[in-house]
């Protein structure tokens, strides 16, 4: 299977031998966070070092969805189908309302400024989850250098009474996140401390309780080469994670099936299209998309 890597036989019923890998645009620095709009039949992804976020849809091709945005990365959807955004520049979590105007969610916790947001989801009871490593404020390349205040977090918001906590602060730099579709896990890739000579890189795995504290922390597994900076979970729970090399698709047990090869890192990805079954992937400086035999889960 010319393109895959096949580690488990039952791989093979994942993947499609007669949809290849295609490049649906180019001349990016590097993408970033891209999110699923099926009632436009659109892609938005962030060009992250260029500031701006593009669109991409089968019948418009590529185009500008708005520039000088603060550093733009992580992307999520809200349960009224509103976009939320994480900016490296201005430190904040942000909502697109439907009208088009811009509502800013977070910028602090406990009187200090957050550290660059990096990633983000909504969970079905409408809170909102985002990681906060300082990667967006140690270098001028995705944000500009700033002084972090704060430790590298994984927040939980709950827009419903403003309320801001930390679900869990023994990272050194959480990166993407990914709810299982029941909502009974969280997966977090930790991704270390930037410019380490052995930074500390697997993705983790939580228990999420009725009351949405987590719980039994583990490492579900461990992405050669490169290394898990987003993912997104399939309607059976199995784990769709970028890596150096590729996509990695792993079991909900954390077992290694197999690998959609690519020409670069992948950075993110998500599943979309008319059945949640064309996987979009940031690959470096390209946007490239394959149909596979799986459809991503609802609830991402």
């Amino acid at each position: 299977m010319e393109g895959f890597e096949v580690t488990q036989a039952r791989f093979k019923s994942f993947v499609l031998p007669n949809a290849p890998l295609e490049t649906l645009a180019e001349g990016f620095r590097w993408c970033e966070g891209p999110v699923w709009f099926g009632d436009r039949d659109e892609l938005l992804f962030s060009d992250l070092p260029n500031d701006r976020v593009m669109r991409w849809s089968e019948g418009g091709g590529l185009s500008v969805y708005r520039a000088h945005v603060g550093f733009e990365n992580g992307h999520a959807r809200d349960r009224q189908g509103r976009l939320l955004s994480c900016s490296h520049r201005l430190r904040r979590i942000s909502r697109t309302e439907l009208d088009g105007s811009v509502t800013v969610l977070v910028v602090s916790y406990q009187g200090k400024r957050l550290n660059s947001p990096n990633d983000i989801v909504c969970k079905s009871d409408g809170t909102i989850w985002f990681s906060d490593p300082p990667y967006g404020i140690q270098t001028d390349y995705e944000g500009g250098k700033q002084a972090p205040e704060l430790p590298a977090n994984l927040y939980r918001f709950d827009p419903r009474d403003g309320s801001l906590s930390v679900a869990a602060g023994d990272f050194e730099g959480p990166n993407g996140l990914c709810f299982s579709p029941d909502e009974r896990r969280l997966y977090v890739a930790e991704t270390g401390l930037q410019f380490a000579d052995d930074p500390t890189r697997h993705i983790r795995v939580f228990d999420v309780g009725e009351d949405g504290r987590l719980s039994n922390p583990q490492v579900f597994h461990t992405v050669a080469p490169g290394m898990a900076d987003g993912f997104r979970c399939d309607e059976e729970g199995n784990l769709w994670s970028s890596a150096g090399d590729g996509v990695h698709v792993i079991d909900p047990g954390g077992a290694l099936l197999g690998k959609i090869r690519t020409p670069a890192a992948v950075s993110n990805l998500c599943f979309g299209g008319r059945y949640r079954s064309r996987l979009f992937l940031c690959v470096s400086h390209s946007l490239m998309a394959i149909y596979v035999n799986r459809r991503g889960a609802a609830l991402v």
